[in-house]
């Protein structure tokens, strides 16, 4: 890990309507770095993200990426500058394999078919998951459909990775079987910001954590001194059951 910044958020707010999704959030992720965000639901982790990736802007503050600031551009050009993203709710495209949905992203900047088959392959040899090349997308397990969103995501070569919840609906044995493919992401030098609600799962790899609670930070920090800090457990870990 090097201590180059990827990713500098500064004091970003959003609001929608009369409720206050994001309030005054800043957050530094270094080149290598995985970082989890965890918080009750609406706390404002899906908000974050998107003024990240793009889907909407700021009211107020600012985003910069590998040193340029981004705060006003389109989703598109975040992508073409390295920032990748996984969605919730995963929709491969159906009646295609699963190699043809890693190829897509791939054939928007290049038209080569057979380039575009080629890399594909390599990405999914690379993540441990070539068997299911040949396979119809929509055949595929909840967990073997995330990690092939996060395939698609790499696609696009990103610098930065974007996920959100690619743990959520998996049972034990799926979360322990992904976890070390997260970590074989970031090895590939993608940092990566990822939302989750398994809080044990989350700590196991990441290097920090942030703790959103009704828009604002409420903690930032090592893993473990976030999930013993007294205020994440009454906001957030305390509800747990």
């Amino acid at each position: 890990m090097t201590n180059a910044t990827i990713l500098k958020v500064e004091g970003v707010s959003k609001r929608f309507g009369g409720v206050q999704a994001v309030s005054d959030v800043s957050l530094t992720l270094q080149h290598g770095e995985i970082v989890g965000l965890i918080g009750a639901n609406g706390a404002g982790k899906t908000s974050f993200f998107n003024l990240i990736s793009g889907m909407h802007y700021p009211d107020a503050g600012s985003v910069a990426f590998a040193g340029g600031d981004i705060t006003r551009l389109d989703p598109a050009s975040r992508a073409r500058r390295g920032i990748g993203r996984t969605f919730q709710v995963v929709r491969p495209f159906t009646g295609m394999t699963v190699a043809e949905n890693v190829m897509v992203p791939l054939l928007v900047n290049d038209s080569s078919v057979r380039r575009a088959r080629l890399r594909a392959m390599e990405l999914l040899d690379e993540l441990s998951i070539a068997d299911l090349a040949k396979k119809p997308a929509e055949g595929l397990t909840l967990a073997q459909r995330k990690r092939v969103e996060v395939a698609r995501a790499l696609a696009t070569g990103p610098k930065l990775l974007l996920l959100d919840e690619v743990l959520a609906g998996l049972n034990s044995r799926e979360v322990i079987d992904v976890l070390p493919f997260i970590k074989k992401v970031r090895d590939r030098g993608v940092s990566i910001l990822m939302i989750e609600h398994l809080v044990s799962a989350v700590m196991e790899v990441s290097d920090r954590m942030m703790v959103l609670d009704r828009g604002s930070v409420l903690v930032h920090g090592l893993p473990a001194d976030v999930v013993s800090d007294p205020r994440v457990i009454a906001a957030y870990l305390g509800e747990e059951d």
